[in-house]
């Protein structure tokens, strides 16, 4: 019964560290990092500047 309970959790073992290995290499993969187009550029200046506004707006007594 101990041998069983024993196998088993070697098996248990193996397949864990199995199974973490092939998330690790997964994550490893390299990617070509894109640069940002012009248009987003645009849109993330926009966005700023609109958090900016508000932000201001949101301080000022009326």
């Amino acid at each position: 019964m101990a041998n069983q309970l024993g196998s088993l959790m070697e098996t248990i073992k193996s397949k864990v560290n199995s199974l973490t290995k092939k998330k690790k290499k997964s994550s490893k993969k390299p990617y070509m990092k894109m640069d940002k187009s012009a248009s987003v550029k645009v849109e993330i200046r926009s966005r700023k500047a609109r958090q900016l506004i508000d932000k201001t707006l949101k301080g000022k007594p009326r």
